[in-house]
């Protein structure tokens, strides 16, 4: 294959896989860094406290939105980085299903940012969903 053809092969891998969204993303590993634990799990924990913990009020695209923005691809990344043995479990099937229902949640968030009733509204789900995905992940420590 010639540089024509690898080069774009290459572009389209680095855009599709879940590993370059740091490239898209660069503030969400400053929050994975910051909620660092022991553990992936622990960590995951960390990071839907701190999700939860943004998930409030605001308008638009404010500053709490995009550190919300960045911390729930901090969790979505994060989330294959758990250990091989919690990836085994069934509980973790769970969390991953969580994962998938905050980002459907996220892109309807996204949408509505400036229509404030949906906005609350989409925000308050995102929070409920961020504490169950956090029940999950507590059983597997």
């Amino acid at each position: 294959m010639g540089l024509k053809t690898v080069l774009p092969i290459a572009m389209l891998l680095l855009l599709i896989t879940n590993g370059c969204s740091y490239l898209f993303y660069p503030h969400a590993k400053d929050f994975t860094t910051k909620a660092k634990g022991t553990t992936g799990v622990e960590t995951l924990i960390n990071l839907t406290n701190m999700a939860e913990a943004t998930a409030k009020g605001g308008k638009g695209v404010d500053q709490p939105f995009d550190d919300l923005h960045n911390q729930f691809h901090a969790i979505d990344n994060s989330i294959c980085c758990v250990e091989k043995s919690v990836r085994e479990q069934p509980a973790y099937a769970l969390a991953v299903t969580h994962n998938k229902e905050l980002g459907t949640i996220f892109k309807r968030l996204w949408k509505f940012k400036d229509d404030q009733p949906q906005r609350d509204q989409h925000l308050d789900l995102f929070a409920s969903e961020l504490q169950e995905m956090r029940q999950t992940l507590q059983t597997l420590r």
